[in-house]
């Protein structure tokens, strides 16, 4: 999307250019400013007005170019963003495509409502200035035209002021003419300085103006072919010649076109569902391959504690044999009963961890029956 600065570049660069002109003729433009100060500062007030507006103009294409590009930025990234409310230029545009469909796309029919749309109001905007480049033109008119008025007024009372009698001075008759001549020579000077004013200012602002069409164009040619990106034509022939497609089968046709872009989006949640059930299955089978070496590890500790416990039973036997003869003091005794004592706790550990063994497998098993169940569900879908 084209930004508009070197258009806000143009425009204050020929702003300059006006001022430097002003700066050089200052003497000049200020004793053509007071021949009529009411008119010329209502002209130098529309003046400022026009321009500033038409700077207006440009900046809300700016903001709007920025919207844009935030709200394509949060299409790439994939999440919604901060992009901020756009102006009422593009509020329809921002409400159409809140309402879309991820993947869909825009009808031709939508996509040139919107085009027309913002077309009128770029346009209704521009008329606002070209009215002030009329109204500058109307004032250094209507002071022309009062300049004018007095200036004929003016003239036809020196005429009927003049009279020349036989005993008068010709230099009085002259300074009369003189002092006649004021008042119409005033209103030549309120008619071409309103003139030039009106007619300056016009100027300006109709530079600016044509500086703002030329954005607003640009960002309608950008904005158009993004619309483009993603519209879906529709419609064509049925037959030979120009014959349409008749209302129904277009809508038929459109309809169609939704179920499949419905029937892709549910493909791909189902793909993805069974990418995540073949995540969890992996992973379930992982921690299986786990408990079987464990169990495979406990089994031969158990299986060589039983060796082990085999082979001390002719030991035990003889101990106790030796023990009911006393052969053994108190202090083998005690170390007997240590032995025995560790042993039990040792069947007792390798029982509760059989049993832990046994409750970790239901658990996986119930987490692998839940996800297969899940995954069934979602394809049912």
């Amino acid at each position: 999307m084209t930004k508009p600065g070197r258009f806000l570049l143009r425009m204050v660069l020929f702003l300059a250019g006006v001022g430097v002109v002003i700066a050089v003729l200052h003497n000049t433009l200020l004793r053509a400013f007071m021949a009529n100060v009411a008119l010329n500062s209502l002209i130098g007030a529309v003046l400022l007005i026009g321009t500033l507006y038409t700077f207006r103009q440009v900046w809300e294409i700016g903001r709007e170019a920025n919207w844009v590009e935030a709200w394509q930025k949060a299409q790439r990234t994939g999440g919604a963003g901060n992009i901020g409310e756009p102006s009422s230029l593009l509020a329809p545009l921002a409400r159409m495509l809140a309402n879309r469909s991820p993947r869909g796309s825009l009808h031709a029919t939508a996509t040139r409502a919107l085009l027309d749309s913002v077309g009128s109001r770029l346009d209704e905007g521009r008329e606002i200035s070209r009215y002030f480049i009329g109204l500058m033109v109307f004032l250094g008119l209507l002071g022309t035209f009062w300049g004018l008025l007095e200036t004929i007024n003016g003239v036809a009372d020196t005429i009927n002021g003049l009279s020349l009698s036989a005993n008068e001075d010709i230099n009085v008759l002259f300074n009369k003419l003189k002092g006649g001549l004021e008042t119409p020579l005033t209103g030549m000077g309120l008619a071409f300085s309103a003139s030039m004013m009106g007619l300056a200012g016009s100027l300006i602002v109709g530079f600016l103006d044509l500086q703002a069409g030329q954005a607003q164009n640009r960002f309608y040619n950008d904005l158009e072919e993004w619309l483009a990106g993603f519209t879906r034509v529709g419609g064509g022939a049925v037959s030979e010649g120009d014959q349409s497609v008749p209302a129904y089968v277009q809508a038929l046709l459109e309809q169609t076109a939704d179920s499949l872009d419905n029937l892709q989006r549910t493909m791909a949640r189902g793909e993805d569902s069974r990418s995540q059930t073949g995540a969890a299955l992996l992973q379930l089978n992982e921690k299986l391959s786990l408990l079987t070496e464990q169990m495979r590890a406990e089994q031969g500790l158990l299986l060589k504690l039983t060796e082990h416990q085999i082979e001390m039973k002719p030991i035990m036997a003889k101990l106790a044999q030796g023990a009911d003869g006393g052969n053994f003091d108190a202090a083998s005794r005690g170390h007997l009963r240590n032995i025995d004592i560790l042993l039990t706790r040792m069947l007792d550990d390798a029982a509760q961890g059989r049993a832990k063994l046994i409750d970790d497998m239901r658990a996986e098993i119930k987490l692998l029956s839940r996800t297969i169940a899940a995954s069934a569900d979602n394809q049912r879908r």
